[in-house]
């Protein structure tokens, strides 16, 4: 009888172990860390630090720790296109499960050196246009993500120029002629400009003297004013403080495409929130780490562009900014 008891005894132990086993071998299994790869512009320039930030703050916010399980790879090229491309050949060797690219050259690199690894990208202009994606509903590759904006949104820019400083009869353009953005936003200012009555004249962006060169021979005519188009990364970040300092040196009113240039005494900005850009991308990332295919998900346009207005910078021009525009400002510097 003491033998059957210890019999069961033992068969019910045993029992309980083959159930407490697994929960053991489960609990004590490693946590599995994710690799995204990330290229960037410049790590000296505050907007690509506050993009970052925004981006790993949302993978945060959706479970993912760096650290715990998620590993960040993070590449800046500084305008190099040779080391971008060196970039996104490394970081494709490094077999990450997904990398976030900004700009449509750096993502054209990703896409030349891997058609299978998950690309989302921020900050790209015309992506069906560049050959990027199939479409913007169904990407259909290995590649999906944000724009910065429609090509139509210049001639807004051209529209505020106007409202701020009605004289302006001559503008230049500045852009990057190599890219969608330079060239289509171009485009779109010429498409307006007629039926505002100015005069157009494209400045290029290859380097800082070409730049200053140009601005100071055009600032010499009377009436007029400046439109820089493109995203940040159309402009070196070196250039953009130089590029507000001549437009105040020579009394230009200037428009800009985008949010990087308020911070250093722009007129007035218009465009969307690159750092909102990457916060959004956290999802995308998130959810391909969670099994979907960048093909599946959609390529996303802006949900608002934010209209900026420098108060300071219009009184030292001498312009007076109308109570109109200055309700549909979304900040104002004063």
């Amino acid at each position: 009888m003491a033998i059957d008891i210890g019999r069961r005894d033992f068969i019910t132990l045993l029992g309980g172990a083959s159930v407490l086993w697994p929960i053991a071998a489960q609990a004590q299994q490693p946590v599995r860390v994710r690799r995204v790869g990330v290229i960037m512009n410049t790590a000296d320039d505050s907007l690509g630090q506050s993009s970052f930030a925004a981006f790993a703050q949302g993978l945060q916010q959706l479970g993912w720790e760096v650290g715990r399980n998620v590993q960040i790879d993070t590449r800046w090229g500084a305008g190099d296109t040779e080391r971008f491309r060196q970039y996104a050949e490394e970081l494709v060797a490094s077999a990450p499960d997904v990398i976030v690219g900004t700009a449509n050259s750096i993502v054209a690199d990703l896409e030349q050196a891997s058609r299978t690894v998950p690309i989302v990208f921020v900050t790209t202009i015309d992506p069906v246009g560049s050959g990027l994606v199939e479409s913007l509903a169904r990407p259909g590759g290995n590649a999906t993500g944000f724009t910065a904006y429609e090509f139509s949104l210049n001639a807004k820019l051209l529209e505020l120029l106007k409202d701020v400083a009605p004289s302006v009869t001559r503008v230049a353009v500045l852009r990057d002629p190599s890219v969608p953005a330079g060239s289509g936003g171009f485009a779109a200012i010429q498409t307006a400009a007629t039926s505002f009555g100015v005069e157009l004249t494209p400045i290029g962006v290859h380097d800082a003297d070409e730049i200053e060169r140009a601005i100071t021979n055009f600032a010499r005519g009377s009436n007029v004013g400046l439109i820089v188009v493109g995203p940040p990364s159309s402009v070196p970040p070196s250039s953009r403080e130089r590029i507000v300092a001549l437009a105040a040196q020579h009394h230009l009113p200037a428009v800009y495409a985008t949010l990087a240039f308020v911070s250093i005494g722009a007129l007035i900005s218009y465009g969307s929130n690159q750092t909102t850009d990457f916060l959004r991308a956290a999802g995308y990332v998130d959810r391909i780490l969670k099994g979907e295919k960048p093909a599946d998900l959609p390529v996303q346009a802006p949900t608002k562009y934010d209209l900026v207005i420098n108060l300071k910078t219009a009184k030292a021009l001498g312009l007076t900014v109308s109570p109109t525009l200055l309700t549909r400002a979304d900040d104002v510097i004063e």
